[in-house]
C-alpha cells in the first residue's frame, strides 16, 4: 500500500476544507466495506471494482451499429463535496429511440457519481446527489459557474445537454432550462473558460454530426456510415451572465462553423496574450484554433498556427487535445490524439507551432493504435510531463492496449507501457479518461472509460517515491476555479510551467489541483502564478510533498 501523504500549512495558505459527508439523516443502510488490493509491484495497478467503483458503460443496445454509439463516454475527477478528496463522475449511454437498434436489456442506465471515502474506496451516491442523468451521455466538463466554491457539472448528450448546479450540501439541481444551455444536437466535447476575463466561467460546446438513422449507404466491412456521410453541426458559445443564466453568443463572437464535426474541445492561452483561446479537434477535417481578440470576438487561426493539420499536411480524425510545457521553455505546447500518428505541437512563440510527433518518437508507436483520450501527466514525479494515451478501435468493439510515453529530456518520448504493469497488456476499447491524486499521496492515479465495457481504475504505486507539490488555486478577482491561470515553479535547478485547465483529453477532466513532480529536489524555490485577472502572485521557499491551497491576492 502507498504511504500516507505529508501535509504542511503556511500562514499565507488556506487550509483544505474539512470533511462533510453528504449522508442522509436517518439512513440505516450500513456502508459496504471494500478491501483494496495490496501493492502487486506494478507501477500502475488495476484496482477496480475492488475499491467500490463497478461502473460499466453501455452503448444502449447489444450491437455497435451506428457512429453515435462509437463516441462516448467520459469521466471527471472533482471534489463535489469540498472535503479535500477528489470524487469521480462518469457518463453513460442509454437505450434511445431512433438511435438504438435491436435487442437491449430493460435496465435503466444513468451517469454515476462516486464519493471518495478518504480511505481509498468509493461509494455510489448518484441517486442521493441527484445527478443520474438518463440521456445518451457523451462527456462532461466541471466548473464553478457561480463562484460559490462548489463545482458544477455540464453534461454533453446526444440530444439535450444537462447542467447540474451544486447545492453545496451534497446534492445538485438541474438548472438547464433556466440557464438556456440545453441545445438539442449531438454534443461531444465541451469546456468551461472565461473568455472575457470578467470572473465568470463561460461555456463552449462542440457539436458533432446531424445523425440520420435512415441513411444506410456504407462500405460493408465498416458496419455503418462514417462521419463524412453526415452534415456537421454548429458549435455553441455561451456567455455567463451571472445568476445561473447564459446567452448564446456563437454568431456574435465569430465562432459559428456549421460544417464542423467537433470531438475534443479545450481552452488555453496559446500565445501568452492573457486571453483564453479555443481549440476544437474535428473529425475528418481541419482543426479550429479560435484566437481570442481580447474578449471581443474570435478569429480562426488554425492554419496560421500550424495546428489545423498534422505533420503531413493532412486533416485527421482528431479526438482530443491537451496542453502543457513538455520541453521546459516556458511556452504551452499541445498534444492532439488521432487515429494514426498523432500530433505534438511544440510552441515556437508568436502563436506558431511545429508538429514534433515524428522526430520526438511518438508517431511510429502511436500509429499502431487509435488514440482517444490523451493527457499530459508527470506519472513518476521526475519533473517533466509524460503522455498517457488511451486507445480503442474506431468502429468495432476490438480492444487495443493503452500507452504511456515517457518524456526524455524534453526532446524525445519513449513508449514504456510494457514496463509499467500487467494492465498495459490488456486490450480494451478505451474512450475517455481522467487522472488525479485520489488518495492524496502525491502521485497521479487514473480512471478509464471503456466503450460498452467495465471501466478501469488505475492506482499509481510508485510515483510518490520522488518528491512532488500540488496547488489548489482559488481565484477572487479571477474565476474562483482559477481556470486559465499560468503557474511556474522553480525547484532543483529546473523551471516548470503549467496551465490550469478545465477539460483535459477526450470528454473528460483531470483533478482540478495542479500537480508538479520535483524529482529529488528538497525545496520549491518559488512558485509564480499569473491569474486570469492579470495579477501575478509569487511565493517562495516551499517544502515539497504537500497539497496547498493558494488564494488570489
Amino acid at each position: 500500500m502507498k504511504p500516507a501523504p505529508a501535509l504542511f500549512v503556511f500562514a499565507f495558505i488556506l487550509l483544505l476544507p474539512g470533511c462533510h459527508s453528504p449522508v442522509k439523516k436517518g439512513s440505516t443502510t450500513p456502508p459496504v466495506k471494500h478491501v483494496l488490493p495490496a501493492d502487486n509491484g506494478d507501477f500502475f495497478q488495476k484496482i477496480s471494482p475492488d475499491l467500490g467503483i463497478d461502473f460499466r458503460h453501455t452503448i444502449g443496445d447489444h450491437h455497435l451499429d451506428n457512429l453515435v454509439e462509437t463516441v462516448g463516454g467520459g469521466a471527471v475527477f472533482l471534489d463535489y463535496d469540498q472535503d479535500g478528496y477528489i470524487d469521480l463522475y462518469v457518463s453513460n449511454g442509454s437505450y434511445t429511440e431512433h438511435l438504438s437498434e435491436g435487442e437491449h436489456d430493460e435496465k435503466i442506465h444513468t451517469n454515476h457519481l462516486y464519493r471518495n471515502r478518504q480511505d481509498g474506496t468509493f461509494e455510489d451516491v448518484t441517486e442521493r446527489a441527484g445527478v443520474g442523468d438518463r440521456g445518451y451521455g457523451m462527456g462532461m466538463t466541471v466548473g464553478d459557474l457561480d463562484n460559490d466554491g462548489y463545482p458544477d457539472i455540464y453534461i454533453t448528450n446526444y440530444g439535450p445537454n444537462v447542467l447540474y448546479r451544486n447545492n453545496g450540501d451534497g446534492t445538485f439541481k438541474d438548472i438547464t432550462k433556466k440557464a438556456g444551455v440545453a441545445g438539442n444536437d449531438c454534443s461531444v466535447g465541451a469546456v468551461w473558460f472565461d473568455y472575457d476575463n470578467d470572473g465568470l466561467l463561460d461555456l463552449y460546446v462542440g457539436n458533432y454530426i446531424a445523425y440520420d438513422p435512415e441513411y444506410g449507404y456504407f462500405y460493408a466491412p465498416d458496419g455503418f456510415p462514417g462521419p463524412m456521410a453526415y452534415d456537421g453541426q454548429l458549435d455553441r458559445l455561451y456567455h455567463n451572465l451571472g445568476e445561473g443564466k447564459f446567452e448564446d453568443v456563437t454568431e456574435a463572437m465569430g465562432v459559428a462553423n456549421p460544417d464542423g464535426r467537433a470531438m475534443g474541445v479545450g481552452s488555453a492561452d496559446f500565445d501568452g496574450d492573457g486571453w483564453q483561446d479555443i481549440f476544437v479537434a474535428n473529425d475528418h477535417m481541419v482543426n479550429n484554433i479560435y484566437h481570442n481578440q481580447e474578449g471581443k470576438g474570435f478569429t480562426d487561426q488554425g492554419t496560421r498556427t500550424g495546428m489545423a493539420f498534422n505533420q503531413a499536411g493532412e486533416a485527421t480524425i482528431s479526438m482530443s487535445v491537451d496542453f502543457a510545457d513538455y520541453n521546459g521553455d516556458g511556452l504551452i505546447d499541445v498534444f492532439m490524439s488521432d487515429d494514426t500518428y498523432c500530433s505534438l505541437y511544440q510552441n515556437q512563440g508568436g502563436g506558431v507551432f511545429k508538429d514534433m510527433a515524428y522526430p520526438s518518437g511518438i508517431s511510429m508507436a502511436a500509429a499502431q493504435h487509435v488514440g482517444w483520450s490523451s493527457t499530459f501527466i508527470d506519472y513518476d514525479n521526475d519533473g517533466d510531463v509524460d503522455i498517457f494515451k488511451v486507445n480503442g478501435e474506431l468502429k468495432h468493439l476490438y480492444g487495443q492496449e493503452d500507452q504511456l510515453f515517457e518524456n526524455i529530456d524534453g526532446e524525445k518520448f519513449r513508449d514504456i507501457s510494457g514496463e509499467l504493469g500487467a494492465y498495459f497488456q490488456e486490450e480494451r476499447v478505451g474512450r475517455g479518461a481522467c487522472f488525479g491524486d485520489y488518495d492524496n499521496d502525491g502521485d497521479l492515479d487514473g480512471y478509464i472509460v471503456n466503450l460498452n465495457d467495465q471501466g478501469v481504475f488505475l492506482r499509481n504505486n510508485r510515483g510518490n517515491e520522488q518528491n512532488w507539490i500540488t496547488f489548489n488555486l482559488v481565484g477572487t478577482e479571477s474565476n474562483r476555479d482559477g481556470i486559465g491561470a499560468l503557474v511556474k515553479i522553480s525547484a532543483g535547478g529546473r523551471e516548470q510551467t503549467g496551465v490550469r485547465r478545465s477539460t483535459t483529453g477526450y470528454l473528460s477532466q483531470n483533478d482540478h489541483r495542479m500537480h508538479f513532480g520535483l524529482g529529488d529536489a528538497e525545496q520549491v524555490n518559488f512558485v509564480e502564478i499569473k491569474w486570469p485577472s492579470g495579477k501575478i502572485q509569487r511565493l517562495e521557499d516551499i517544502q515539497p510533498n504537500q497539497i496547498i491551497t493558494i488564494k488570489e491576492e
